[in-house]
């Protein structure tokens, strides 16, 4: 029948699942086609192959003729889902559609007799987002449905939420469970799966009552995994997404001296230098993967860890990849316990998965690229973690004289009094620095080189000298204590990630989180200066360690009679500058979702801050500590924030962000904020708090089948209130945006030109008189337009030409695409703005442009202003944001309506020259002394050998469970517990740190 209707070129419509009669094919393919993907659904009537249209006829996968607007959005969605299985059902003969057709039923129903543009399957998406949302028990949504049916007895829809679960299952991707042994020694899958007993340490995979196994066998522990390929096929099966899979080829910086992308860093390019067959198709995956621990529930007293394994794809653009839309969990690691050394026992499943996405690839239909099928193949680029975290995953221990991964064997370090610290920074510096011979250091001039850069093949000899331990904590199997050998150095095992055929030739492997660093140095600076007795490094230890050393007389104890004296450090404030900054932190007040709102972090009497988050120390540093510190310490204090005396290793890993950032790019797509995030939307899915885990899976596949709705384009702050303009208020404004409308350009050229033929020449007055009189001219030449039907005469310039209400709706602040401001200028001459290292002060008493104050929205850079006390009452330090989604390239329309701080790292450059340290005097002038409540003996009491000190040859031995109980990354482990579970602050502040920060 379809013979006849073939193109002149041989060429006839093909109606398989995959082309949907949008493609052409040879008459010959044309069988095989419908054989391999099947025949597509509610093609009934052949209009495209010579059958007569009826009225009823339609061409889109479900039909109209069901009743259904074709543009309802779950057709693409039904069509994504169809196209990536399509493949997998070519093997062994025609493909079986049964599977789809509960859903095809549902989206060819109207939900209501007369309700044709909403189908049943799209209000059923909608109604189980908003559960996965709210957080709606189960037993809640099937009273719902109840009372829907109820009211409305001609709804077609479910009866109950084990139905919807059924039906929304077909367009997820599922995830397996995997038991585990309770002391985490082993996983029971593949040669295990069918084993009772742990085959490490021959413990009941199933749990006993009485001594005996249950009615019912119930594992100890589940891993829930969820397959990576399929959920990176459905990237190439989703036409949103396919195309912007080669984003990093097609849209990367052709400058070489700019960097907006791990496609810029050095790490990336030199990877497809040794893997140039990997390189050489772009639609090839690149990933990342971050693991972290979190507490599910609200209480935090209550010690809970469970660990998320999840990845980002950096095919896709920046401002896409860290979005939590496109992060994909792969493991769900259950509770309590953390999973610490064992954390290469869960990530068996990944690891196998990703050997066989590098070796044999998978068949991956290009939806961007006609359709076809080509293999796709996936690489894991690096892991970003904290510090801890870290050391879980690469094997390499965190503690010790050797902690610094970097720096490996090499690592500058000495014992001090209670602890070990990290010295030897100035070897870092060009070998001329005057710094190397000076003396107030450690006592020593500095003769070292830096630490030797560690390659490839001196890295896998280290490993090549590590003991295979047992996995788990059982006391008697891999709960053992394990002293390491001194050829093992800080090598606690080697890495499962060692397996993948590429991780060997990787050059930067796991990422220093910046996010955690950041915060420890923060809060260590913000101690020592606000003399926090829990946080301050300047302890009277610290001041015995300056004794021991040699080093800073001035600040060394002394007695005084029968008491022990401390010297008031310049680095710290006096109690009267304490209350002076901490009242400057409260009186700061961000634009929406910058950050917290800072004053409910400032305690009572003002004297410390408390319960800072990671982003409000990363907006303290960044923002307010430059601003807030600079009149109440000495210029030298200032202009280095603080001298750094606590050298714990979160200082020491500072050295290493620079030449991170050249090997991986951005530091906003290798930190720890958008994962953060990302386990705050992980436990809003917990609603069983008995089965945590399975909550979380659950909620997850819902979610990811889902629609994104309920978006509100325009967000209206604070209280509205109704203004009353007066004429020339609204002429202005009425004429600003018709001169700054593109398509009016030739509307406002021919009003100038009849001014000039009307007016006389040189007429000083046109631009003026154009202002009044072109709206006036404008509202009568379109009506006059819209009377004759003119067809250039739109909606959008009937609109224009309109006069606006006297009375408008007005309101403190509103996030939207577009709006005109009305702006108050202040002066910017000498008199009136100050810029000293590079922080910009203005005078807001100058206030300058009465008579021009509207501007468009997209002629604004949005600006916030914070107090300078160090200039007076009346001068604020200009702060620059800048929206987390513009970028200076194309988005392909791509948007997010969340607010964020400007791009740069930092808005100030501080340029620092302390000159001679010798002649710096670190005493306080307010303040000599601070009398120690201590007895005088222990001023003069003799050092144990356990904290005398150490040159850099010197070793501790520690064993794998002391690495893990370290109590100094106490605060650190728990940072993403502490952000997670602060509804009160998730409300207010922009925990979406910057992620072009």
């Amino acid at each position: 029948m379809a013979k006849p209707f073939v193109n002149d070129r041989g060429f006839i419509k093909c109606p398989c699942r995959r082309c949907l009669n949008n493609a052409s094919h040879q008459l010959e393919d044309l069988e095989s086609h419908i054989f391999r993907n099947g025949f597509m659904f509610g093609y009934n009537q052949w209009i495209h192959h010579g059958e007569p249209a009826t009225a009823n006829a339609g061409t889109t996968v479900a039909g109209p003729s069901g009743g259904i607007h074709e543009r309802d959005e779950m057709f693409d969605v039904l069509d994504d889902i169809i196209s990536e299985d399509a493949d997998e059902d070519a093997v062994g003969g025609p493909p079986s559609n049964d599977q789809y057709d509960d859903l095809f039923a549902a989206l060819r129903s109207e939900l209501y007799p007369g309700v044709s543009s909403f189908s049943s399957l799209n209000f059923l998406v909608k109604l189980m987002h908003l559960k996965v949302l709210n957080k709606w028990t189960n037993k809640s949504f099937d009273e719902l449905l109840k009372l829907l049916k109820l009211a409305f007895p001609k709804i077609d829809l479910v009866e109950s939420y084990y139905e919807a679960k059924k039906l929304m299952t077909k367009m997820g991707l599922g995830y397996s469970s995997i038991h585990v042994c309770k002391n985490d020694c082993a996983l029971f899958w593949k040669e295990n799966s069918l084993k009772d007993t742990c085959p490490v340490c021959s413990e009941s995979r199933w749990k006993l009552q009485s001594g005996k196994r249950s009615g019912k066998n119930v594992p100890h522990k589940v891993l829930r995994y969820f397959p990576v390929g399929p959920r990176l096929k459905r990237l190439f099966a989703t036409s949103k997404t396919a195309k912007l899979m080669r984003w990093h080829s097609t849209g990367k910086s052709k400058d070489n001296d700019v960097m907006r992308h791990p496609v810029d860093g050095k790490s990336w390019q030199e990877f497809d230098k040794r893997h140039p067959q990997f390189a050489d198709d772009v639609r090839n995956v690149r990933l990342g993967l971050a693991a972290d621990g979190f507490n599910p529930f609200g209480n935090m007293s209550l010690s809970y860890s469970m660990w998320p394994v999840v990845l980002t794809t950096y095919n896709l653009p920046p401002w896409i990849c860290m979005k939590a839309e496109y992060l994909m969990l792969s493991l769900l690691i259950p509770g309590p316990q953390s999973p610490g050394k064992d954390m290469d026992v869960f990530l068996r499943p990944l690891i196998d998965e990703l050997k066989e996405l590098w070796v044999h690839g998978l068949d991956t239909r290009d939806v961007a690229y006609e359709n076809g099928v080509f293999r796709m193949r996936a690489a894991l680029l690096w892991t970003i973690n904290d510090f801890p975290a870290r050391s879980s995953l690469s094997g390499w221990s965190g503690q010790g004289y050797r902690a610094c991964p970097t720096c490996n064997e090499d690592t500058p370090s000495m014992r001090v009094i209670g602890k070990t610290a990290y010295f030897g920074h100035r070897r870092f510096l060009a070998t001329n620095h005057h710094w190397w011979s000076n003396l107030q250091f450690d006592g020593r001039t500095e003769r070292k080189r830096p630490p030797r850069r560690f390659s490839t093949t001196d890295i896998l000899e280290q490993l090549r000298r590590v003991k295979t331990g047992i996995p788990g904590k059982h006391p008697n199997y891999g709960g053992v204590k394990r002293k390491r050998g001194d050829d093992e150095l800080n090598w606690r095992k080697k890495s499962i990630f060692y397996e993948l055929p590429y991780w060997a030739t990787i050059e930067l492997k796991h990422n220093l989180d910046v996010m955690h660093i950041e915060k420890n140095v923060c809060d260590s600076l913000l101690g020592t200066l606000l003399a926090d007795p829990h946080k301050s490094k300047d302890t009277d230890n610290a001041r015995r360690d300056l004794a021991k050393l040699g080093i800073r007389h001035e600040l060394h104890l002394f007695e005084d009679g029968n008491k022990l004296m401390k010297p008031a450090a310049d680095y710290t404030f006096s109690e009267a500058n304490r209350r002076k900054f901490c009242r400057f932190i409260r009186s700061v007040k961000f634009p929406d979702g910058f950050a917290s709102n800072m004053s409910k972090k400032v305690a009572q009497n003002d004297s410390r801050l408390l319960g800072l988050k990671s982003h409000d120390c990363h907006v303290i540093m960044q923002r307010l500590l430059p601003v807030g510190c600079r009149s109440l310490v000495t210029k030298n204090i200032w202009s280095t924030i603080v001298e750094l005396s606590f050298f714990d290793i979160m200082i020491h890993l500072v050295l290493h962000l620079p030449e991170e950032a050249i090997l991986g790019g951005p530091v906003h797509m290798r930190w720890m904020y958008p994962f953060e995030r990302y386990l705050k939307r992980l436990k809003d899915y917990v609603r069983n708090a008995a089965k945590p885990e399975g909550s979380i899976a659950e909620g997850y596949v819902v979610d990811e089948a889902q629609l994104s709705v309920f978006e509100s384009q325009c967000k209206l702050l604070g209280k509205q209130s109704y203004v009353e303009l007066d004429n020339n208020d609204r002429d202005k404004a009425e004429f600003y945006i018709l001169n700054n409308s593109p398509e009016l350009e030739p509307y406002l050229n021919e009003h100038k030109q009849e001014l000039h033929v009307r007016l006389r020449e040189g007429c000083l007055n046109i631009n003026e008189v154009h202002r009044t009189e072109f709206a006036g001219w404008f509202f009568e030449k379109i009506y006059a337009m819209h009377r004759m039907q003119a067809p250039e005469v739109t909606t959008e310039l009937l609109s224009l030409s309109s006069k606006t209400n006297m009375v408008v709706s007005s309101y403190p602040a509103c996030i939207v695409n577009v709006v005109l401001f009305r702006c108050k200028w202040f002066k910017c001459d000498s008199k009136h703005m100050v810029t000293e290292n590079n922080i910009t002060s203005i005078d807001i008493n100058g206030e300058a442009y009465k008579d021009d104050q509207f501007i468009l929205a997209s002629q604004a850079k949005q600006v916030f202003y914070v107090a300078d006390p160090s200039r007076g009452p009346n001068w604020c330090v200009v702060q620059h944001v800048k929206h987390r989604s513009i970028w200076d390239i194309t988005d392909d329309g791509l948007s997010d309506i969340d607010l964020l701080q400007h791009n740069s790292s930092s808005n100030f450059t501080l340029f620092v020259d302390l000159g001679n340290l010798q002649e710096i005097n670190l005493l306080r002038r307010d303040q000599d002394v601070i009398p120690i409540v201590q007895p005088v003996t222990n001023a003069s009491r003799p050092v144990t050998d356990d904290s005398s000190f150490l040159n850099d040859a010197d070793e501790i031995e520690l064993s794998d469970e002391e690495d893990e109980s370290v109590e100094e990354y106490a605060d650190e482990e728990t940072d993403a517990e502490n952000d997670i579970n602060t509804e009160e602050d998730d409300d207010d502040r922009s925990y979406h740190a910057s992620d072009s920060d």
